[in-house]
């Protein structure tokens, strides 16, 4: 029996996006193992907005977890699979993270991101979802960019519309989180 062919890969060997991203009032630097407390933090005082979307946001928050993020977010960036990168405000506070993911298929990354809650409604995470799909869209091998979320899940929607993704489909699919719906929208760059 033959083994399932492995699927393509979005990008070409050796292509990766910048480490840093520095924009007007906050940056997006890769993790390190140092980062883990601040995130551990962060993921703590969000816990009640990222609990209903977040598959991975379970109670109780454990610190390992964020380490483990960490961790695969190395070994991801290697092997050219996941682009994670932590939001850092001007006070070098941890405020979120964002990420390009090779999962969607040849040809296209997708984007996911969550922001602290006390760092909400500033226009940060829609100014850091626009620059990372510029830079995926730079990319060699790169034609589109995704974001997926739960339709029930309107402020994180918001984004991809705000920034003139169009509604590609909407799929059913069985809920991961507690609030979602079950009827997952990918949003596709224009």
């Amino acid at each position: 029996m033959t083994p399932p062919a492995e699927p393509a890969k979005a990008l070409a060997p050796g292509v990766v996006p910048p480490d840093t991203v520095d924009l007007d009032g906050f940056h997006l630097r890769r993790p390190t193992s140092e980062d883990a407390q601040a995130l551990h933090a962060a993921v703590k005082a969000s816990f009640a907005e990222l609990h209903p979307w977040m598959p991975w946001c379970t109670e109780p928050v454990e610190l390992a977890s964020q380490q483990g993020f960490i961790e695969r977010s190395e070994t991801g960036w290697s092997a050219q699979t996941t682009f994670n990168w932590l939001i850092v405000d001007a006070g070098d506070h941890l405020i979120g993270t964002i990420g390009l993911m090779d999962r969607i298929g040849p040809g296209g990354l997708e984007i996911g991101y969550w922001l602290r809650t006390d760092a909400t409604g500033r226009g940060v995470m829609t100014r850091a979802t626009a620059r990372v799909t510029d830079i995926a869209l730079s990319l060699p091998g790169v034609e589109r960019v995704e974001i997926h979320c739960d339709a029930a899940n309107v402020r994180s929607a918001a984004i991809p519309r705000r920034l003139g993704y169009r509604l590609d489909r909407e799929a059913h699919t069985e809920p991961e989180a507690p609030g979602e719906s079950g009827l997952n929208q990918h949003w596709i760059t224009p």
